[in-house]
């Protein structure tokens, strides 16, 4: 079986990675990578994930407004954002959600522009690409009170929550992206939720720069060919071959983002 890999969370507009972005897409090209979701935060960066998606083959791209940036975002960013989704190669709406962690913006502005992300993905039929931090209840409830006929199409991305907010996420058809952090020593229990997600709703990220898997956790900045590290050790607390595991998730990623086969 031929290994496939494909990083459904990477931020190729960081300032980290920008620089370095023709090797490290070329890295990518080389070590199995079909497919890198540029991941978009706001408007302008939104605007040059798409940009780079036109360019590049390995890459697709989201559009949204993250949550820590939502307090200076206008209704002309929303537009945008609603602009760029008509896009071929814009095939899902984030990086959105919720965050208590930071006190970058006040969380009712947060939750008010989330939930433009929400109906915008029930109008284009796009998956979203969620953010959570510090805020699990917040955000179970939340995605619950806006699902359709009990559905919400999304993918909990570098997920970090309890189990049992994964089983509530499940339930509404929802796809769990587990990023480096479920690779660090310390990451038993995230380890064990990891093992319970079904096959069929299981994707793997880097969310680079940030989080960088062991055993590369002190290297930065994170690149997209180190999802790797993640697959592998998903297929070891499965009790199945990295082959496997990259097949699978590079399935359910093409699925989630509705992608064919060529792609």
């Amino acid at each position: 079986m031929t290994l496939t890999l494909f990083d459904t969370h990477a931020h190729l507009e960081s300032s980290q990675i920008s620089p370095l972005l023709d090797s490290i897409l070329s890295e990518a090209d080389q070590d199995e990578l079909v497919g890198i979701m540029a991941i978009g935060t706001d408007a302008r960066d939104s605007s040059a994930c798409a940009a780079l998606a036109k360019q590049h083959p390995l890459v697709y791209a989201s559009a949204g407004l993250h949550p820590n940036h939502c307090k200076s975002v206008t209704r002309d960013d929303f537009q945008v954002i609603k602009e760029l989704v008509a896009e071929p190669k814009v095939v899902a709406i984030g990086e959105t959600g919720l965050d208590r962690h930071w006190d970058d913006c006040p969380f009712d502005i947060q939750l008010a522009w989330f939930k433009k992300h929400i109906e915008l993905s029930f109008e284009t039929e796009l998956p979203l690409v969620i953010h959570t931090r510090d805020c699990e209840k917040d955000m179970v409830e939340t995605l619950e009170s806006n699902a359709r006929d009990g559905r919400i199409i999304g993918i909990m991305h570098s997920f970090a929550c309890s189990i049992d907010a994964a089983k509530r996420c499940l339930d509404l058809g929802m796809y769990i992206s587990f990023a480096g952090m479920v690779t660090f020593k310390n990451s038993h229990e995230l380890r064990d939720i990891a093992k319970q997600i079904p096959d069929e709703r299981l994707l793997i990220e880097t969310d680079s720069p940030y989080l960088s898997p062991h055993p590369l956790r002190s290297k930065r900045p994170n690149k997209p060919a180190y999802v790797r590290h993640t697959a592998q050790c998903l297929a070891d607390v499965r009790g199945v071959s990295l082959e496997s595991i990259g097949q699978l998730t590079t399935e359910n990623a093409r699925r989630v983002f509705g992608l064919g086969e060529d792609h």
